[in-house]
Parts: C-alpha cells; sequence; structure tokens
C-alpha cells in the first residue's frame, strides 16, 4: 500500500459490487503459526487414467460411455444438482417457513482430454476452445425460455470440493437469478442510475491507473487484487470493453480471455509450487432477454491459500459469524503475483 497510514491499521474496505464491508488487519499478517502442516505428496497424474469417468472412452454413471473426444466435450451431469422437470413446490408459513422449487440444468464441460492437464499447462489455442465452448453454451442456455442465469465455474483440487482431477468445469443454468450476481446486478443499476457509467469501468480505470493491484493485463482484459478482496489472493479478472456476456466477445477478445486466463493460473501455480487450488467463476448479466447495459463481464478467482501450499484459510468464526476478514492486504498480494513468473515447470 505504499506509505498509505492504512497498511499499520485495522480498516473496514467497502465492496462496490455487493454493498458489504471486509475488515483488514494488516498488522497481524507478522503474527507467529502453529497451525497444522499439511505434507501433499500427489502424484504427477497419467495423459490417461483408465479409472476416471470423464476420460475419453471411459464409462459414466449409469452405464454411458463417454465418445472418443478430442477437444472439449459437453454432457448433462450424471448428478445434477437441479433438475429441468422439478415440480412446482411454493410453501410460506406467515414468511417465515418458505421454500420453492428451482428447475435447472446442469453441464459438465472436460476441457481437454488429457487427463494430465490444467488451464495452466494447456497452450492458449487450447484454452481459446475453452472459452469459445462456454460462449455457446451460454447462448444456448439462455435461449432456453425458463432459465434467466447461467453461471459457469470451475472448483480446481480437491481442497475446493473438485472430485475428479481432470481439466472441467460446471455450467448451472437457474430458473432465478442466484445471490451473488443478484446483489452485483443491484448495484450496477445503482451505481448507473446514479453515476450515469458503469461501475466496473469506472473501477478498472482507477486501478490501471493506480497500478499497485494490477496483477497482469493485454489489450482487451486486465487481472487485479480487488480492493475488497476477502481470500488471500483472490483476483477479479475484468473485460476493457464494456461487454455483457461471453456472446459478445470479438474472435480477437476471445484469445485475449484465453490468453490471460492461462497467465493468471500460471502465476498462481509459480507462487506456490504447486498445483494452485481454487474457485473461479464467471457472472455476466442475467438471461432474461433483457439488455442490461449496466451489466459488466468480470470473472472472480478465490484460492483459499495464504502462506504456503500447506497453510489454508478459510472462513471461521468471526468471518463466519460477523464480516469477512483478512490480513493479507490486497496490495501485498498483487505484488507477490506480479513478482511470479508465467513459466511453468510441467510443460508439455
Amino acid at each position: 500500500m505504499g506509505s498509505s497510514p492504512l497498511q499499520f491499521v485495522p480498516h473496514r474496505r467497502f465492496n462496490p459490487l455487493t454493498e458489504e464491508w471486509v475488515l483488514v488487519s494488516p498488522h497481524r499478517a507478522q503474527r507467529p503459526w502453529l497451525g497444522k502442516v499439511e505434507e501433499d505428496g500427489a502424484a504427477e497424474p497419467p495423459a490417461y487414467d483408465p479409472a476416471c469417468y470423464l476420460c475419453p472412452g471411459n464409462e459414466r454413471a449409469a452405464g454411458v460411455r463417454n465418445p472418443q473426444y478430442e477437444s472439449t466435450f459437453i454432457f448433462e451431469n450424471d448428478f445434477p444438482a437441479l433438475l429441468p422437470d422439478a415440480p412446482t413446490i411454493d410453501v410460506d408459513e406467515s414468511n417465515l417457513i418458505v421454500a420453492r422449487s428451482e428447475p435447472g440444468i446442469c453441464r459438465v464441460v472436460c476441457f481437454s482430454p488429457r487427463h494430465d492437464l490444467t488451464i495452466a499447462r494447456m497452450n492458449p489455442k487450447e484454452v481459446c476452445r475453452v472459452v469459445e465452448c462456454w460462449a455457446r453454451e451460454t447462448s444456448a442456455l439462455a435461449a432456453v425460455p425458463w432459465i434467466n442465469y447461467v453461471q459457469i465455474f470451475e472448483n480446481r483440487g480437491a481442497l475446493m470440493g473438485a472430485s475428479n482431477p481432470h481439466p472441467h468445469c460446471q455450467i448451472w443454468a437457474t430458473a432465478t437469478v442466484p445471490d451473488v450476481p443478484a446483489k452485483e446486478s443491484l448495484s450496477f443499476a445503482k451505481y448507473r442510475n446514479g453515476k450515469k457509467s458503469c461501475l466496473l469501468c469506472d473501477y478498472l480505470r482507477l486501478e490501471l491507473k493506480r497500478g499497485e493491484r494490477v496483477v497482469c493485463e493485454n489489450e482487451s482484459f486486465a487481472v487485479v487484487v480487488p480492493y475488497w478482496a476477502t481470500w488471500p489472493f483472490e483476483t477479479l479478472l475484468l473485460s476493457k470493453r464494456h461487454l455483457q456476456d461471453l456472446t459478445q466477445l470479438s474472435a480477437s477478445e476471445r484469445d485475449q480471455l484465453a490468453e490471460i486466463l492461462h497467465r493468471i493460473v500460471r502465476r498462481y501455480d509459480d507462487l506456490f509450487q504447486a498445483p494452485f487450488p481454487y474457485s473461479m467463476g464467471f457472472h455476466q448479466r442475467p438471461a432474461d432477454q433483457q439488455p442490461h447495459e449496466e451489466w459488466h463481464l468480470h470473472a472472480h478467482y478465490f484460492p483459499p491459500l495464504l502462506r504456503s501450499a500447506t497453510v489454508r484459510k478459510f472462513m471461521v468464526g468471526f468471518e463466519l459469524l460477523g464480516t469477512p476478514q483478512r490480513d493479507l492486504t490486497p496490495e501485498s498480494a498483487a505484488a507477490r503475483l506480479r513478482e511470479a513468473g508465467e513459466a511453468h515447470d510441467r510443460d508439455q
């Protein structure tokens, strides 16, 4: 944070996207660590795993067999969290016991036929095929009359709940807009009505001008550690052009998005000298056939690692019961990610 007095003082930072606060305690970064340290010890995965239900030609649940796919591969989730034919149920007892059924569509996208690859180890051309797939799926699912939101997300690593190391992500299309993008939608609209401009366009201009929280950028995208970051090495990926969703990307912007995705994950891996666990997801405008000019396409990375590949940080204690809190400042996290390289010790 340079000479800012905030680097020594506990303070709160406001998140304009969700209109919530995060408590920052920079003075705690020097405290001794006596927590549990775990050895990873994970073996290098093979290029093909006969026991993997996502590898080409292998059998999935209920006897479904994957084709011998050679690029991206999409299928309906065998164990979906949402069902398209969920019966209509509406429970409301005095506005205290309230429930409504939620139909939806859940799909899985395998990034590559290679079991041992990640976004960091795929080349940008391969990652671009994934981006193109995301755009196609967004368009197709948004066209379903009762779908109102398309959420693309990737959980990488067992630490983040990934049940299979094969490179893949999920797409959940829902009848209602989930809570976090719904909050962002309200904030975008409120800001546009008051300022007559875009919240994230204005924010990105500030970050690019200051530079201290910018991790990397190219012609079309920038990755920053947001001023209000909660997770230790949380980043925010922003389009430089005002776009509402992935379907609006030009061909060159798809290439640029693939490149920046490739670069930020390599930085994560380089910083911690290990395959880096994270949850990543794109936020884009609701799929209700409205223009939503106030919306700005972006992606969030939420990684749990704190000091090393074995020291982790989750929401506990005060964070669960009061307000999210962090010791590592966004400025320090951005500096460490900038210093990390983009070469990868396990390149193909």
